[in-house]
This record gives C-alpha cells, sequence and structure tokens, in this order.
C-alpha cells in the first residue's frame, strides 16, 4: 500500500485526509459495491478508492458544483480559461515567471502582488459576474490564490477568505490535471444533500464518514455550525447503517489539545477503534501530551 501513489485534491483542502490514506484504505473491505464519502470536502478518499462507484456527498454546494463542472470539462480548455483569468485580472503566474520575476520569494510570498488583483476577483464573484464555466473557474482561483487554499463564505453567502501568498503554480497545476484524469476513469455520482438521506444503502454498500471535529478549531466549523446534538446526530445515524448491516467507517479525534471527545468516547466503545499515527503534523505543533492529538477510524466490521 506504501508504493501506491494516491491522488491528492486539486483544492488542498483543509482536513484533508491524504496523509493518512496508506493507514485508512488498507482497513476498508476488500469488494465495494458502492462507495459513499458522505462529508467528501475535498475528494481525496473517494478518489483513491476502488468501488464500482464512488458517491460524493458534501453539504457545500459550491464544491460539489465545482466537482461537477471538472468531471465534465475538457481538460484544455480548462486550463486555457485558467491562464486567460490569470491574465485578465493580473495575478502572478509563478509556473511561467517564478518568483524573482515579481521581486519576493517563496518565503514572503506573492501576497503583496496579488492583493488588488485577488480582491476584484473576489468582489466579481460575490457580485454574481460569473455564470455557468466561468463561475465555477473563478471559485476554483479565488481557493488557490487565497490564505491556506480556505474555503470560506460569511452567513451572507459572500466568499471572504483573505488574499494568500501562493498562486496557480505548478505544483498545484498538476494536482489539478491528475486528479482529472483520474475523476474521468471513475463511476462517480454527485450530491448536496444532507448525509441523513443515505440511509436506504445495501448491505455492499460502504459508508465513509469525516465529520467536522467538534473539539477542534477549523475553518469549516468557524460558525460553531457542528455541536454536541450534530455529533450525536451522527451517530444515531451510523448506529441506523449498523443496525442493516450496513458497514462503515468514521474518521474523527478521540483526543486534542488536551481535550476528549467524550460523546465519541463513550459512542465508539462498541464499535472497533483503530488508532492512526498521526504523521501529519506541521513543525510548528506542540509535540507535548498536554497538546497531543489522538486520530482513529472507527469502524463497524
Amino acid at each position: 500500500m506504501n508504493n501506491f501513489k494516491f491522488i491528492n485534491s486539486p483544492l488542498n483542502y483543509i482536513g484533508s485526509k491524504y496523509k493518512l490514506l496508506d493507514q485508512i484504505l488498507c482497513l476498508f473491505p476488500k469488494n465495494i459495491d458502492n462507495f459513499y464519502d458522505l462529508f467528501s470536502g475535498g475528494c481525496s478518499v473517494g478518489i483513491n478508492v476502488k468501488a464500482n462507484k464512488v458517491v460524493f456527498n458534501d453539504i457545500n454546494k459550491h464544491l460539489i458544483d465545482f466537482y461537477i463542472f471538472l468531471k465534465n470539462v475538457d481538460i484544455d480548455y480548462l486550463l486555457k480559461k485558467i491562464d486567460d483569468f490569470i491574465l485578465s485580472y493580473n495575478l502572478s503566474d509563478t509556473k511561467k515567471n517564478g518568483y524573482k520575476f515579481y521581486n519576493v520569494n517563496s518565503t514572503t510570498g506573492l501576497k503583496k502582488i496579488n492583493q488588488m488583483s485577488y480582491l476584484k476577483l473576489r468582489n466579481d464573484y460575490n457580485s454574481n459576474k460569473f455564470i455557468n464555466n466561468e463561475k465555477q473557474i473563478a471559485f476554483y482561483l479565488l481557493i488557490v490564490y487565497g490564505f491556506n487554499n480556505q474555503i470560506r463564505f460569511n452567513k451572507k453567502g459572500f466568499f471572504n477568505t483573505p488574499c494568500g501568498k501562493r498562486d496557480f503554480n505548478k505544483k498545484m497545476l498538476n494536482k489539478l490535471i491528475i486528479f482529472k484524469e483520474h475523476l474521468n476513469k471513475l463511476n462517480v455520482e454527485f450530491y448536496s444533500n444532507n448525509y441523513k438521506s443515505f440511509l436506504n444503502l445495501n448491505t455492499n454498500d460502504f459508508v465513509y464518514i469525516d465529520p467536522p471535529y467538534l473539539i477542534s478549531s477549523s475553518t469549516y466549523n468557524e460558525n460553531n455550525l457542528w455541536n454536541k446534538e450534530s455529533e450525536i446526530e451522527l451517530y444515531n445515524f451510523l448506529d441506523l447503517l449498523n443496525n442493516k448491516n450496513i458497514k462503515f467507517a468514521l474518521s474523527n479525534v478521540l483526543e486534542h489539545k488536551n481535550l476528549t471527545n467524550t460523546i465519541l468516547k463513550d459512542w465508539s466503545s462498541k464499535y472497533k477503534i483503530h488508532y492512526l499515527d498521526f504523521h501529519y503534523n506541521n513543525s510548528n505543533y506542540q509535540k507535548n501530551k498536554k497538546s497531543k492529538t489522538v486520530e482513529i477510524l472507527v469502524t463497524n466490521y
């Protein structure tokens, strides 16, 4: 499994399980008919699963609309339109020009170069200037040029991620092309529904859940949209799947920065708990007992 080159998300999605795939995928059932990724996010799990069909679902319709667009669009057309956007909005293009062209380096980054252009693109996007394909390309570029590639919308529905220090570089280009090529090979369906609508499944289907984490702060939970009630509702849903003999796997964090998810701890005790090596911490992480993160995969098989 370690020698297999996994497909990464084209979005650098926060909370991605890409670096845990070699530990997670080997715990999945060997023969999967329909794979349901109900909190698909960056799609890094579902895109790498072997199944007859992969169903991606995420409550963020902007994300799902982008993936549908990416699945159907011609790659040459897409790359041409991306370059056209970059040129027309006067955004940096280090894959062509390098950092020296802009008198910066990769450490200081490109925020000062792109700030005004990015805000113009963001304002045009929020003003509904774009439709159809152009809307999806603008959305993608706002993520790529945005701070830490975050996907943030305020309560009014406006995209509000500030400008970041990276651009559509060679690494992002390659991620996009490889993801697109692999996506084209898969039998996939996309939905933006409440996860609870996926209850009437077959016993040879498999459900993977990677929800917002109750005890860790994240941009996808900054408005406290995921709370204790949400947590309990999810576990009740998984219990219903178990009662129907449908296999599932849940990714979650049991401990984080001296906090314990007691709801998860109590609920998961009746299932099988796999402790994962949380080796993808960045170098800034305080590696002591009080701040340790215990990431787990809970399965009912």
